[in-house]
C-alpha cells in the first residue's frame, strides 16, 4: 500500500507571490499548482522531504514521516503582507509559505 501528500494552495486575503508553484518531493520535481488547486501525489511509506518554489523564490524544505494508509495535508500560499514581499525581495526563502495541518 501506500500514503497520500494533499497539499493545498489557499490562504487568506489577497496572495501577492502569484504564478504556477513548483512541488518537489525528496528533491524531484511531482508537478505544479495554481492559487485555489489542490494537488495530490502517492508516497511510499518511509521519511520524505516536501518543497515548494516558484522560480528562485522557494519555501523551506518541510521534513515529514508517512505511515501505510496516512494522508498527509500540507497547506501553501504566496507572501500576503506587504512587508513579506518585501523581505523576500532579500530573503526568497520567506516568499512562500509552507504549513502542515
Amino acid at each position: 500500500m501506500s500514503a497520500t501528500l494533499m497539499l493545498d494552495r489557499q490562504g487568506f486575503g489577497l496572495e501577492l507571490r502569484r504564478g504556477l508553484f513548483e512541488v518537489s518531493v525528496d528533491g524531484n520535481r511531482a508537478g505544479s499548482l495554481e492559487y485555489g488547486e489542490t494537488f495530490e501525489v502517492p508516497l511510499e511509506p518511509g521519511d520524505h522531504t516536501l518543497q515548494i518554489s516558484a522560480g528562485r523564490y522557494a519555501s523551506r524544505e518541510r521534513r515529514f514521516g508517512a505511515r501505510d494508509g496516512e494522508v498527509i495535508n500540507f497547506r501553501c500560499h504566496g507572501a500576503m503582507a506587504w512587508p513579506r514581499y518585501l523581505a523576500s525581495l532579500v530573503s526568497p526563502g520567506l516568499a512562500i509559505s509552507l504549513k502542515r495541518g
